[in-house]
């Protein structure tokens, strides 16, 4: 064989074993990164820990504009904070899901998933490979789902008494713990309000819309059963009106408007007025197609 085509028998200078040195440093990363994300996620539920249990402390947060909101609940805290982690996102959006899905536990899920990471995190230390890590979490969810299954008692809808007791427990946690006489019923007969009872699974909260306004006290607040309109009254001489009949209209009462821009001269007044006559012609119309709905 020629020289030049001799084969190389011995590992490049600056090697061992045929492997650079870089390629052992390149697979601590993959530990690193993992390492870093859950360091991340646990600051998040170290952040809302001390919020957590009847002994939890509210936390007040103010915003870019100045604005301070006091709360105790996770889902909020978390939302006005300013997360940038990619990981710690995730506890937020976890979060929020809880809050979406259960309506409460917003800071027991964060917390729960940082005391797993936190678990995690020896785990790996120990060499376990994450894939085995995530199949035994897996089969720990199956088994206390099983557990809590059998542990839950069902609740019927008819059963007021145990209804109120779940939402004074819920509030019990909250600033307004002592208004719970007040805010529980009411927060029972909303839900009551937007569900059938023969056929709801879950309520979608989405249907009982909460008006703030400033002024007055917790006292004031009550359950009405149809519309808050937040406009002011166009006619300051009617205060209230029984058995009204009200009209939801999505369009304006004016004469229509074109989408180009143009000017139009009026010579006299007899085209004045008939321009005026157009225009209340056409309102006119408008207004007999809605009396016509009853």
């Amino acid at each position: 064989m020629p020289e030049n085509m001799a084969p190389q028998t011995g590992a490049p200078a600056g090697t061992a074993g045929g492997r650079s040195k870089s390629a052992y440093q390149d697979r601590d990363k993959p530990a690193q990164i993992r390492f870093s994300n859950i360091s991340a996620a646990k600051a998040v539920a170290d952040a809302i820990r001390t919020s957590l249990g009847p002994k939890g402390m509210d936390k007040m947060i103010q915003d870019g504009k100045g604005d301070v909101t006091i709360t105790n609940d996770g889902a909020t805290i978390l939302k006005q904070m300013q997360v940038l982690h990619p990981a710690a996102r995730m506890l937020v959006e976890l979060s929020k899901a809880q809050d979406i899905e259960a309506g409460d536990g917003t800071t027991s899920v964060v917390i729960i998933a940082g005391s797993l990471l936190d678990s995690c995190t020896k785990l790996l230390q120990k060499g376990i490979h994450p894939t085995i890590i995530s199949e035994s979490f897996q089969k720990a969810l199956e088994k206390g789902i099983e557990i809590l299954t059998d542990m839950s008692r069902p609740v019927e809808l008819s059963d007021r008494e145990t209804l109120l007791n779940s939402a004074t427990t819920s509030l019990n946690s909250k600033v307004v713990s002592q208004y719970s006489s007040l805010l529980s019923p009411m927060s029972v007969n909303a839900v009551m309000k937007v569900i059938d009872p023969a056929t709801a699974i879950s309520v979608d909260l989405r249907d009982i819309k909460i008006v703030k306004k400033l002024g007055g006290t917790i006292d004031d607040c009550e359950l009405v059963e149809g519309l808050v309109l937040t406009q002011k009254v166009a006619n300051s001489g009617i205060t209230r009106v029984e058995k009204a009949k009200i009209g939801l209209i999505q369009f304006c009462l004016s004469a229509p408007k074109t989408d180009m821009d143009n000017q139009i001269v009026v010579s006299d007044y007899v085209q004045m007025d008939r321009v005026l006559r157009e225009e209340r012609a056409y309102i006119l119309n408008l207004v007999k197609q809605i009396k016509k709905t009853g």
